[in-house]
C-alpha cells in the first residue's frame, strides 16, 4: 500500500488541491483511498464542506480509533480523515511523548483495506509534518512558479534528508516533483522550469507538463468539488489525469525514484 505525503515548506504552491486531486484520482480508478489532512489550517475540510468531531488531533493523542475519525465515502472509494486548528496543540501536548515522530506511523498501523494513503501536510517542518514524512513511503513536491517555491522545495528536500539520516531504516522516496501553476506564456513559468530542470537536485524528479494554470480549479474549489466534477473537460482535469497515471504506474511497478543525494 503506497502512502504519499504531499508537501512543500512554501505554502501556497497547491498542495491542498494536489492531494485532492492526486487522492480523488485514485479513487476514480477503482482503488480504495484514505486521504489524510495533515494540516492544522484544515484546508481539505474547508475544499470538501466536510464537518467531522472526531480529527487527526484525537488520533495523535490517542484518543479516538481510526474507525471514529474517518470520514466515509467522502466520494465513491474515498474516505478522509480531516484536521482542525485545535491540531496546532499537538506540538505542546506531545512534548514529552516517546518516539513522538513515529505517532503517526503507529496509530496508523492497520490500513489493510486501502490501496492507497495521500497525505496533505503543512508548509513548515513541524512535529505533524515529521510524522507524515516517517509515515510515507513516497513524497510529492508541488512547486509553483516562482522562485520562493523553488527554494522551499529545496528545504522540503533538506528535510526528507535529514529524516533519511535520523531514520535509515525507513524508506522515504521522492516520487515527483509536480510544477503547479503552470502558464508558459509567463517569463516566471519559463525562468522557475528552466531553473528545476537544470538543478541537479531536481531534474530527474520534475514531471513533464505539471499541472497547467487553470481557473476552474478556484471555481472547484469554492463549489467544494473536484476539477473532474465541475468541469471535466478542463486543461486542469486532463493535467491530473496524466499525473495520476503516472503515480499508478509508478507505484505499482515499484519505479519509484529515491533520491540518494542532497
Amino acid at each position: 500500500m503506497p502512502r504519499i505525503s504531499v508537501l512543500n515548506m512554501k505554502g501556497g504552491v497547491g498542495k491542498t488541491t494536489a492531494s485532492i486531486h492526486i487522492a480523488a484520482g485514485l479513487a476514480g480508478r477503482g482503488n480504495r483511498v484514505l486521504l489524510i489532512d495533515a494540516d492544522p489550517q484544515g484546508n481539505i475540510s474547508h475544499t470538501l464542506n466536510l464537518r467531522h468531531g472526531t480529527t487527526l488531533r484525537e488520533l495523535m493523542l490517542d484518543e479516538a480509533s481510526i474507525d471514529e475519525a474517518v470520514v466515509r465515502d467522502v466520494r465513491e472509494n474515498l474516505d478522509v480523515i480531516v484536521s482542525t486548528t485545535a491540531a496546532f496543540s499537538l506540538e505542546r501536548q506531545l512534548a514529552g511523548a516517546m518516539q513522538r515522530e513515529t505517532i503517526m506511523s503507529r496509530r496508523f498501523n492497520n490500513l489493510a483495506e486501502y490501496d492507497f494513503v495521500v497525505v496533505d501536510t503543512s508548509p513548515a517542518m513541524n512535529l505533524i509534518t515529521f510524522n507524515a514524512l516517517l509515515f510515507a513511503d513516497a513524497a510529492v513536491i508541488p512547486v509553483s512558479m516562482d522562485l520562493m517555491a523553488v527554494i522551499g522545495a529545496r528545504q522540503t528536500l533538506s528535510g526528507i534528508c535529514e529524516v533519511r539520516q535520523l531514520w535509515p531504516d525507513r524508506r522515504l522516496d521522492i516520487l515527483a516533483v509536480l510544477p503547479t501553476l503552470v502558464n508558459h506564456s509567463t517569463n516566471a513559468t519559463r525562468a522557475t522550469l528552466e531553473l528545476l530542470n537544470s538543478d541537479p537536485q531536481f531534474n530527474s524528479l520534475v514531471h513533464p507538463g505539471g499541472i497547467r494554470q487553470c481557473l476552474d480549479l478556484t471555481y472547484a474549489a469554492a463549489a467544494h468539488q473536484t476539477i473532474w466534477e465541475y468541469a471535466p473537460r478542463s486543461r486542469a482535469a486532463e493535467d491530473f489525469n496524466t499525473f495520476v497515471d503516472f503515480i499508478e504506474h509508478s507505484t505499482r511497478s515499484e519505479t519509484l525514484v529515491a533520491y540518494a543525494k542532497i
